[in-house]
C-alpha cells in the first residue's frame, strides 16, 4: 500500500493530463506536465494544491467554459481516483471566484456529479468557506439524492475536522450547524453514509466538551458520540 503522499502521484497526473487534454485539446497545458516532475517533495494535499493551480493556469476562461470542459472530461472514465482531487477543488475555486450565485450553485453541482469517482468532499471546504449558508443549504438537498455517493458528501464534506481538508471557521464558530444535515442521515439506508455521521458526531465532541450534553440528530441527549465502526476504510481512517 503507498504511503499518504503518494496517492497522487504521476499516475494519478498523468490521468489528469491526458483526460483534460481530450476534453480541451487546444489548451496549453505546459504547466500541467510540467507539474508531475515537481509531486515528488511534497505533502498529499500540496500535491493535489499544485496540479489544482496548474489545472486552472491551463483552463484560463470563465466558470462556465471550465465547468463545460471537466464535464466532457469526466465523460472518460479514466477521470477517477485521486486524480479528481485537483479537479474538483479547481472547480471549486474557479466557482467562488466568480463571485455569481450561478457558478456557485453549478459548481456545488458539479461536486456531486464528480463525488462517486473517489470524492469532492475535500473541495466542498471552498464553498463553505465562501458562503456556509449557501453551502449548507446545498448540502441539506442532497441528504434526499438517491445515490449514496452525494449523501455521504452532505455529511463528510461538512464535517468540523476533515482530515486532509483545510477548516472552515464557521462551522467551528457554530456548533450544531450542520445537526440538520446529521438528522436526515444518521439512519440512512448506507452504511457508507452511517460511518460518515458518526465521524461527524465525533468531531463534535473533539469542538467542545460541552457538546456531550446537548442534542443529538433525532433529538435525544447522549453522554457520548463514538459509534461502533466509524472508521472510513477507503481512505484508511
Amino acid at each position: 500500500m503507498p504511503f499518504a503522499d503518494e496517492l497522487i502521484g504521476p499516475d494519478a497526473a498523468r490521468t489528469l493530463l491526458r483526460t483534460i487534454r481530450t476534453a480541451a485539446p487546444s489548451a496549453d497545458l505546459s504547466v500541467l506536465e510540467g507539474s508531475i516532475d515537481r509531486l515528488r517533495p511534497l505533502a498529499l494535499r500540496a500535491r493535489a494544491d499544485l496540479l489544482r493551480d496548474a489545472l486552472l493556469t491551463g483552463l484560463p476562461g470563465d466558470y462556465a467554459e471550465f465547468a463545460r470542459t471537466i464535464r466532457r472530461a469526466a465523460e472518460n472514465p479514466d477521470l477517477q481516483g485521486w486524480s479528481i482531487w485537483p479537479v474538483t477543488s479547481a472547480v471549486a475555486m474557479k466557482a467562488v471566484d466568480e463571485q455569481t450565485s450561478a457558478a456557485f450553485d453549478d459548481g456545488m453541482s458539479l461536486l456531486a456529479e464528480l463525488t462517486g469517482r473517489l470524492t469532492s468532499e475535500f473541495a466542498i471546504r471552498t464553498f463553505l468557506r465562501a458562503d456556509a449558508d449557501r453551502a449548507l443549504a446545498i448540502a441539506l438537498e442532497w441528504t434526499q439524492y438517491s445515490d449514496e455517493h452525494v449523501r455521504r458528501l452532505a455529511s463528510e464534506g461538512t464535517r468540523p475536522y476533515l482530515p486532509w481538508s483545510v477548516r472552515v471557521p464557521e462551522i467551528l464558530a457554530r456548533p450544531g450547524v450542520t445537526v440538520s444535515i446529521l438528522d436526515r442521515l444518521y439512519r440512512d439506508d448506507s452504511d457508507y453514509v452511517r460511518r460518515s455521521v458518526a465521524n461527524h458526531l465525533n468531531d463534535f465532541s473533539e469542538m467542545s466538551r460541552t457538546w456531550s450534553s446537548g442534542p443529538r440528530p433525532g433529538g435525544s441527549t447522549t453522554r457520548t458520540h463514538t459509534p461502533t465502526g466509524s472508521c472510513d476504510t477507503r481512505f484508511g481512517r
